[in-house]
């Protein structure tokens, strides 16, 4: 392995762990609820709120979500399966704080489906509303270091992918009827 990728999965490594030292019980409670919103049935749920034109307005939104939400879990998928990075090896006396959905670490699906939707969102509405959106759709990255299942270079990859997803939307969608 060449010594650069070894610097950066050691960094990774001391990142989380400076995150795990800075959980609080109070807030282990506000963090399992909000990562839910990086859950495939809860990112589905809001793609399909807003292509159904529920809320006036985005429907457009909708399909951008729609589009990143699909195509960067398809990318999400692809690289789980290429890297094979295991969950994060956490520091004796520190334990997961829920069960990690499968066996792979990198990159982050919980990241990259929340930010695809919050993004698209986000770039449909006004300030400051916009930045309540971002921050839900990055907040549901950092909550998965501090519950332990994710390394923080597996969230940025997966908001890579999100926004990634979400700019490529625009032209992909403007070639269907």
């Amino acid at each position: 392995m060449p010594a650069w990728l070894l610097r950066v999965g050691e960094l990774d490594e001391r990142l989380l762990h400076a995150v795990l030292a800075r959980r609080r019980p109070p807030m282990d409670a506000l963090v399992r609820g909000l990562t839910r919103l990086g859950d495939a049935s809860v990112s589905i749920a809001m793609a399909l709120i807003l292509l159904a034109g529920v809320v006036p307005g985005l429907q457009d939104a909708g399909k951008t979500a729609a589009f990143s939400l699909a195509f960067s879990h398809l990318l999400v998928q692809i690289l789980k399966r290429s890297f094979v990075r295991p969950r994060p090896f956490l520091p004796i006396g520190i334990r997961s704080l829920i069960k990690a959905p499968d066996r792979f670490s990198f990159p982050s699906g919980h990241a990259a489906a929340a930010l695809s939707i919050s993004l698209a969102v986000a770039l449909s509405i006004p300030s400051p509303e916009a930045y309540l959106f971002l921050g839900l759709g990055l907040g549901v990255g950092v909550t998965r270091c501090y519950l332990g299942v994710h390394y923080p270079g597996d969230v940025l990859a997966g908001w890579g992918l999100a926004i990634f997803s979400t700019f490529l939307a625009g032209p992909v969608l403007a070639l269907l009827p």
